[in-house]
């Protein structure tokens, strides 16, 4: 994929992820730089739903803005750095504070994939907590060594909550990543749902990595193709 398409597809994830509920004011998507795996592409700070290609700037690892841009980047772009930094394997990191998934952060209950179109959050989300190695902050990513220790609670994972805050999800493409987001607020809608009836019947592992490995070789039409043109319309219609 060229630079110029990605960052046509950040924009549009932007859009698609306020669309869905995902983001609001606040919230953020990047992406790795196609070009140089030490450097990732993230709007300057701005509202998702306002977002346009015009605003997006280009980081290093460590969040210092490149190509000398002196607009006002995300406080929490840390958050992304140091994720490209520890996991080779992530192409696109999403940060957001949907409603549903802020009380798995701030309650014993954890959140466990439900239903199989919310396996993509994989087998655990743990949840990092700011106070643990800081102290009281003001639970915002705001340094590199606040990026590394949540990096830390991610590990392997897919996705990471943080309390009192919200969550960031990872994945191996735009479209990959905004599926997971999407599919992480809806699973802890539905798991709250579900618990208010009963004893939940949680997906078993090896249901999660089947569905996550049909997931990952979909064929055209199917998987994340198929809901980044469902959604991609939605955020387009709305804005009409």
């Amino acid at each position: 994929m060229s630079l110029s398409e990605l960052i046509d597809d950040i924009v549009t994830a932007n859009h698609i992820l306020a669309n869905e509920g995902v983001v609001d004011a606040f919230g953020h998507i990047s992406a790795r730089h196609p070009d140089d795996p030490n450097a990732y592409l993230l709007s300057r700070a701005r509202a998702p739903e306002l977002i346009t290609a015009e605003d997006i700037m280009t980081f290093a690892l460590d969040g210092t803005p490149l190509n000398g841009d002196t607009r006002k980047p995300y406080l929490e772009r840390f958050i992304h750095g140091s994720i490209y930094k520890a996991r080779p394997d992530v192409q696109a990191v999403v940060h957001s504070h949907s409603r549903s998934v802020v009380p798995f952060s701030i309650t014993k209950m954890r959140l466990r994939p439900v239903v199989h179109s919310c396996a993509c959050i994989g087998h655990e989300v743990r949840v990092w907590d700011a106070q643990s190695a800081f102290g009281d902050t003001n639970l915002l990513v705001s340094n590199v060594a606040m990026g590394d220790d949540l990096a830390t609670i991610l590990a392997k994972d897919r996705a990471v909550l943080m309390r009192g805050h919200g969550s960031t999800v990872v994945g191996t493409s735009v479209h990959g990543v905004v599926y997971n987001a999407v599919y992480l607020e809806a699973n802890a809608d539905l798991q709250m749902k579900a618990i208010g009836l009963g004893e939940v019947t949680y997906l078993t592992a090896g249901e999660i990595d089947t569905i996550n490995s049909r997931l990952e070789n979909a064929l055209p039409g199917e998987g994340y193709g198929r809901a980044w043109d469902y959604w991609k319309k939605r955020a387009e219609d709305a804005r009409q």
